[in-house]
């Protein structure tokens, strides 16, 4: 499998969601999972972020709308992940994720 890098980014609204109560069980390396919000208010180009059920918040605004597009078309080759941990930094920038394109080599 190989992996490309394609976003850095914060997590954006994490003091909000359920960061809190998941700040214990993160780690860097930990497999996030992303889903779209395409009926959100603020943002039609919204995408959630989770680790397994519990929701962190959101990719920036900034970045939000190349990721929703390629995810609502259908590319599903996006591998999010844990790159910082700051536990003294503003909620807001505790948590780093790193974006990956994966692709599967064929056997």
């Amino acid at each position: 499998m190989q992996r490309d890098y394609f976003l850095r980014f914060n997590i954006a609204g994490f003091s909000y969601y359920e960061g809190a109560i998941a700040f214990k069980k993160l780690q860097i390396g930990k497999k996030l999972n992303l889903k779209p919000e395409p009926k959100n208010v603020h943002d039609k180009h919204a995408v959630e972020i989770y680790f397994k059920t519990l929701k962190l918040g959101y990719i920036p605004r900034q970045d939000s709308r190349k990721i929703a597009l390629l995810l609502k078309y259908g590319f599903d080759k996006f591998q999010a992940r844990i790159q910082c941990i700051n536990p003294e930094a503003h909620p807001e920038a505790q948590i780093e994720v790193i974006l990956y394109l994966v692709e599967k080599k064929a056997v």
